[in-house]
């Protein structure tokens, strides 16, 4: 029987489009970061440093010389990057032992306290600054049904999207707020130590997020994670039910598929609770997957896979219909890098903004080249760290020099 061809999309199609959908909700978090850092920094209701995990093992004070500093802020991030370890494969082993409800039911009381106590926190904070009248009563109200309508729009499927995505915004936001609170030492070298956790988490063969990431594939099943899902961009008739809201990798499920009989795909799936995929002739638009699906060899062998063997594996970085995602944690550390940035002057902003959306591009192009999963934090923390020091320590000395000059008005 004759197939009909269609025509192969190319991969830097869409790519622009993508970039933008994840760039807009980083940018928004970011310029929010930033909001609260510029109103409250200077109040005397916020100015006081919050002692955390990341300040255990060193409590940074005026006094200090630079060289000390720099050796408790090292400390401070190494305890910090080998809690977050431990704490991760935990995780992965409560995965491996199928305690997903307990899972969901932890990253949902997360979520909670976050809303409910960082965001009260937040909120009396500029209440107080800005003198408004409330009481309260409907104070705690207003904070109760914000809390447990973000719980269960994070974790709700049925919820709608934008609504979704506004509360994981609003979540990174104010985690990113309260990391800036932190030392400026400890916060700098902490974002590079995360940025070269990321590295490693993802890519060693041992990393955590690589044993959780396979061990999902491996299962067929959804990671319960705080993780914001971006609109699918095309899915060129892939043929995977539009109601079904399953998150898949294009990977191929073995080489059982090779074997299938070509009218395999006339018969009914056996399994209609399965994604499928069948007759699979375009690949999705969306560079952020791990391995996108070989389109030589699905031609050379035939289109017509048998349904119940070419799956659709599952996992996080692609949506059934091409949704493209990124980790909260990279929304968190992109704001804190530039809410950090702001304590000092809008210029370094400006200059930390670029550098960041650059290596966001830069990553995802090289997602869509190497067809990979690849850390989104690594080039973009530390391209925002480079500029940060240039901008602080260069442009803005030769700038002041021009404008003292009047080379420059």
């Amino acid at each position: 029987m004759a197939q009909r061809q269609r025509p192969r999309c190319s991969l830097l199609d869409s790519l622009g489009e993508e970039i933008v959908r994840i760039v807009t909700p980083v940018s928004i978090c970011m310029l929010l970061v930033v909001i609260l850092v510029s109103v409250l920094n200077s109040s005397s209701s916020s100015s006081t440093s919050v002692t955390t995990i990341a300040t255990i093992a060193y409590s940074e004070t005026d006094s200090d010389s630079s060289w000390d500093k720099f050796v408790g802020a090292l400390l401070n991030s190494l305890v910090f990057v080998a809690v977050v370890t431990v704490v991760t494969f935990v995780l992965v082993l409560l995965f491996y032992l199928r305690c997903t409800k307990f899972l969901k039911f932890y990253m949902g009381f997360s979520a909670f306290i976050v809303l409910g106590f960082m965001g009260g926190q937040v909120s009396l904070f500029l209440i107080q600054d800005y003198s408004i009248p409330i009481d309260c009563i409907t104070f705690f109200l207003a904070l109760f049904n914000f809390a447990v309508v973000g719980v269960l729009a994070v974790f709700m499927s049925k919820m709608a999207i934008f609504v979704t995505q506004g509360y994981l915004v609003v979540i990174g936001m104010l985690v990113a707020y309260w990391f800036t609170m932190l030392p400026e030492w400890t916060t700098w070298v902490m974002l590079v130590a995360m940025a070269l956790y990321d590295l490693a988490a993802v890519l060693l063969p041992v990393g955590p997020l690589r044993l959780l990431v396979e061990l999902a594939i491996s299962r067929d099943e959804d990671i319960p994670a705080l993780v914001y899902e971006a609109r699918p961009v095309t899915d060129h008739d892939s043929g995977v039910s539009s109601g079904n809201q399953r998150r898949v990798w294009r990977e191929r499920s073995g080489s059982a598929a090779l074997n299938e009989p070509e009218n395999s795909t006339d018969e009914p799936n056996p399994n209609p609770g399965r994604v499928s995929v069948s007759n699979v002739e375009t690949e999705l638009s969306a560079p952020l997957i791990e391995h996108r699906m070989n389109m030589d060899s699905q031609e050379t062998r035939g289109e017509d896979d048998a349904p119940g063997e070419n799956l659709a594996l599952e996992g996080i970085g692609l949506g059934s219909t091409g949704a493209i995602k990124l980790g909260l944690g990279d929304f968190i550390f992109y704001s804190v890098l530039v809410g950090r940035a702001a304590m000092y002057d809008f210029m370094t902003v400006y200059a930390c903004y670029l550098a960041i959306i650059a290596g966001l591009g830069v990553t995802l192009v090289l997602l869509a080249f190497y067809r990979r999963a690849l850390p989104a934090l690594p080039v973009s923390i530390l391209l925002g760290v480079l500029f940060y020091v240039l901008t602080r320590f260069v442009l803005e000395i030769f700038i002041v020099q021009l404008s003292s000059n009047l080379l420059m008005f």
